[in-house]
């Protein structure tokens, strides 16, 4: 069923010529922004709580550098949303805890109170019940720098270092972004410690209640049955704590130490990204490691490795993202076809086999003992915790490329990947069948990020991968994936978004997964995503979707203005589901060619990726170099051979 049918309307081609120009234009840009190793690497960029984080560091630590404080200043001002606050995405509502945070860095920087961007920004923090009403990561925070008492703050002993497995909160329960954030946090919880602050900043304007009268943040407390009895437990463990032996304490700081030095990852850091490096340098800072201890110093390289140094204004880092740059890069390019992107690929593939993880068992070993290593980290370096999304990508581009030259790195791969397959057929980012639930209720959680379930997104990066590479519905990681993402489709066909926004990008995820393995797209599940996606076209041929939709009273695939990536996903999932020559799909290949800039790269502000859904939001500087060239490619390449569908499995 076309959609031609559907609407009666007629399909009209953007001219073969002007395709291939925008085509070539794309490609060429892309190609000169290659690094001279044959990697891609492009920024990063996250909410504003990351850099203003980063500057409350050092002032934490004592250690100001005057001038990377002033430019990161200059960049949190900029983005400064309208409403006086400061948002998760470009152009979002604001978020009280980023506000909080930024308003306290910019007022360490130096920014005086009565300054208008910082009468705003108080009065829309008080506006929404105040820096109390702030959430339980940014409460720590002002504890450490006495803005608020630890009493504000949930307990998590330290002794939880200590636990056997089979406890019901073990660190092997939890998220490897969780794990590695929160053992360091778990020594500072411990010792209390005190921010050095030279420039005695306070910011009691910010609290409806006096800050020293907060001692009970539980009048917020999650009023589910779980939120209930952990907030119980949480008064209990409060008036236990001060009489836990002293001995269990240390062995337990002792035991959080080594987790940290056995995962701190040289000069990519602990778990690779900001909050953890974060704290484990505060953590040995604390400890009484001098300034010259190799740790310390590795710590600190991580950390100034995330700045973005610009002429006036900078910015931190949440991580890099190297291997997932490359990856795609890779597949545009080779959509696009031609000697000199099929060279460079080649390089940029090579560069990937060579980081591959083939000897270290992470922290995933503890569910799976049983299988080999054979995954690809998304940063540099992160043996750890290599990622599952990642490892699909690189395999489906390793394939496409050369199969028999790479065939090594992609069994390994493979046999890695079909082990880490949870129970319910679906695949989590970086562990199997993290799915306990109600940890997600634990006072400290807040967030509602603990846990890395298997998701429709990751799902269908696996499920593609399987089919590209031949696997059939025999195959148990086929039947089982099918059967999963069967059980996630939305009520209005879409599907939910883990790690892009949000429902064109799970759409676009099972789509191309569904083509790779066979799915017959006249199936009435293809059919409803087909119409979600027609049903969210915007006027001008786009596709956009903002970080809103991650609220459940938000409407799906909706958001303030087209984006290029965006409707890039859209177009490939409707052509991984036969629909080349629907004028939908037209119209969105005439945006793209429409909105090309002249240098031949694309144009966007919106953040359009998330790190933890209504928490924590990213933008991809690269996606607007990756996503639409790959759409314009796959529609001439499928035109030119009369093809109804790709054949790979993204």
């Amino acid at each position: 069923m076309q959609v031609q049918r559907r609407e009666g309307a007629v399909f009209h081609p953007v001219p073969t010529t002007e395709l291939q120009d925008g085509i070539e234009r794309a490609a060429a840009a892309l190609l000169a922004l290659q690094r001279a190793d044959g990697h891609w690497a492009f920024e990063l960029e996250a909410d504003a709580t990351i850099p203003a984080e980063y500057i409350l560091l050092q002032h934490y630590l004592g250690e100001i550098d005057v001038e990377e404080e002033r430019r990161i200043a200059n960049y949190l001002r900029e983005i400064q949303g309208k409403h006086g606050g400061w948002p998760l995405f470009h152009d979002g509502a604001l978020d009280l805890s980023a506000t909080v945070k930024v308003y306290f860095a910019l007022k360490a920087v130096g920014d005086p109170t009565d300054a208008p961007h910082m009468v705003r920004a108080r009065s829309a923090i008080l506006a929404r019940g105040g820096a109390e009403r702030a959430n339980v990561f940014t409460r720590i925070l002002l504890a450490l720098f006495e803005a608020v008492p630890w009493q504000a703050v949930p307990v998590m002993p330290v002794e939880i270092m200590l636990l056997p497995e089979w406890f019901p909160f073990h660190l092997k329960k939890i998220s490897y972004w969780s794990r590695t954030v929160i053992v360091p946090l778990l020594v500072l919880m411990a010792l209390r410690p005190k921010a050095k602050n030279p420039r005695g900043i306070e910011i009691r304007e910010l609290f409806r209640t006096p800050p020293l009268l907060i001692t009970d943040w539980l009048s917020h407390a999650d009023q589910s049955f779980w939120g209930v009895v952990f907030a119980q437990l949480d008064r209990v463990l409060r008036r236990a704590e001060p009489y836990f032996p002293k001995g269990a304490r240390q062995k337990a700081i002792a035991a959080a130490v080594a987790f940290v030095d056995e995962r701190l990852n040289g000069e990519d850091g602990l778990g690779a990204i900001y909050p953890a490096m974060a704290n484990a340098l505060v953590m040995y800072h604390e400890l009484g490691y001098a300034g010259d201890h190799a740790n310390v110093v590795t710590a600190k390289r991580a950390i100034r490795k995330l700045l973005v140094l610009e002429d006036d204004r900078a910015y931190c880092q949440p991580c890099l993202s190297p291997v997932w740059d490359t990856s795609l890069a890779a597949h545009a390019l080779l959509e696009a076809g031609g000697e000199t992107a099929e060279t460079s690929v080649r390089r940029g593939l090579d560069w990937l086999v060579e980081r591959q993880v083939l000897d270290l068992r992470g922290d995933w070993a503890l569910e799976r003992p049983e299988i080999r290593p054979g995954g690809w980290p998304f940063q540099y370096a992160n043996p750890h915790y290599p990622d599952l999304d990642d490892t699909a990508v690189v395999v489906m581009a390793l394939d496409r490329a050369d199969r028999e030259r790479y065939r090594p790195a992609i069994e390994r791969a493979t046999e890695w990947v079909v082990g880490m397959q949870s129970r319910n057929g679906g695949w989590g980012a970086f562990d199997a069948d993290n799915t306990y639930y109600y940890l997600n209720h634990i006072p400290f959680a807040d967030h509602g990020a603990l846990l890395d379930p298997p998701t429709a997104d990751v799902t269908g990066r696996c499920l593609g991968m399987l089919g590209q590479l031949g696997f059939d519905e025999r195959h148990a990681g086929i039947s089982g994936g099918l059967a999963f993402l069967r059980s996630e489709q939305e009520e209005d066909g879409s599907w939910f978004g883990r790690w892009g926004t949000n429902y064109i990008y799970g759409t676009w995820s099972v789509l191309t997964a569904y083509n790779a393995a066979g799915v017959d797209p006249a199936s009435p599940e293809v059919q409803r995503a087909v119409e979600f996606l027609i049903a969210h076209q915007r006027s001008d041929g786009g596709w956009g979707e903002d970080g809103a939709s991650y609220w459940e009273d938000q409407p799906a695939g909706e958001g303030k203005e087209s984006t290029p990536s965006q409707t890039a996903w859209a177009l490939l999932a409707l052509m991984a589901a036969g629909e080349i020559r629907s004028p939908a799909v037209a119209k969105g290949i005439r945006y793209l060619v429409e909105t090309q800039q002249d240098a031949g790269l694309w144009d966007e502000a919106l953040y359009t990726a998330v790190g933890f859904p209504r928490v924590f939001y990213l933008r991809y500087h690269g996606y607007r170099a990756f996503f639409p060239l790959w759409a314009l490619a796959r529609y001439r390449n499928l035109l030119e051979s009369n093809a109804t569908r790709p054949i790979h499995g993204l």
